[in-house]
């Protein structure tokens, strides 16, 4: 964890929020130790609270 990060996307194409998806942020099949107190609720987006789990996640072929 840091004071500052950079965050950077790459894309595509254009944005089309018709194909946003938003992983849940404590998945626990992804298995990212977060640093948050047990019990802690991070301050999330709404979108971010909206999230799902991976194997709940659109696949696309």
């Amino acid at each position: 964890m840091s004071e500052w990060a950079e965050v950077r996307y790459k894309t595509t194409d254009f944005y089309s929020p018709e194909w946003e998806r938003t992983l849940l942020w404590n998945d626990s099949d992804v298995g990212i130790d977060w640093p948050v107190e047990k019990g802690g609720n991070p301050l999330l987006s709404a979108k971010d609270q909206e999230g799902k789990c991976l194997s709940e996640a659109d696949v696309f072929e």
